[in-house]
């Protein structure tokens, strides 16, 4: 049988698929180059290096997480879609650990649809966060919040850092209430009578 043609997609699914199996560690275009039965040299048509193909699976990876992440704050609001939103992040994780391992890899800064992938994560927490009465600045610090503590949480998941007997269930469920107790505080703040006016409450023209 003739062997199907090989394109760029081709080869980043199978990295993808060899990545998550086997660690991103263990990932070689040698690796690549032999579940795909072609020469190495043959990769150098669709990936720019090792390097190239760290970076399409860091895209790529981003990519997945985004998609799950519209999918779980799909249809809930306000803490139950921070749960939902977080629950989906350490999900992608478990379920695609190489290619998540991917997106620390190559650096984002400079590289526009690198950037533009980043974004598109932060602006969807931000739209999980609708349910909040945040003013713009403050949900997207809310936004970024999320990111980093879901990303923290799940990297040290996935690399065994989390050495205590307690529950790491009941610690991301945790984690998540101390979030939204947070989130609430701002709700706060947003509303206030004296935002931006740089009065106190007693301060308050009557």
């Amino acid at each position: 049988m003739a062997r199907e043609p090989l394109d760029e997609s081709k080869v980043i699914d199978v990295a993808a698929r060899l990545a998550d199996r086997d660690g991103l560690d263990a990932l070689t275009l040698t690796s690549v180059a032999r579940e795909l039965g072609v020469r190495q040299p043959a990769l150098y048509r669709h990936v720019e290096g090792f390097d190239g193909l760290l970076r399409s699976l860091g895209l790529l990876g981003r990519e997945v997480l985004a998609d799950a992440l519209v999918t779980a704050a799909a249809g809930v609001s306000r803490d139950d879609a921070v749960e939902a939103v977080g629950l989906a992040w350490r999900q992608v994780v478990r379920d695609h650990p190489g290619l998540y391992a991917a997106t620390d890899r190559y650096p984002c800064a400079g590289d526009q649809e690198l950037e533009q992938a980043v974004e598109r994560v932060v602006g969807i927490l931000g739209q999980a966060l609708a349910g909040y009465d945040l003013d713009d600045d403050h949900r997207v610090h809310a936004a970024r919040t999320l990111r980093s503590a879901f990303h923290g949480f799940a990297h040290l998941e996935a690399g065994d850092g989390h050495p205590l007997s307690q529950d790491i269930d009941d610690s991301f469920h945790q984690m998540i209430e101390l979030i939204c107790s947070g989130i609430a505080t701002m709700e706060t703040v947003t509303t206030s009578p004296t935002k931006g006016t740089g009065l106190q409450p007693q301060e308050i023209p009557k």
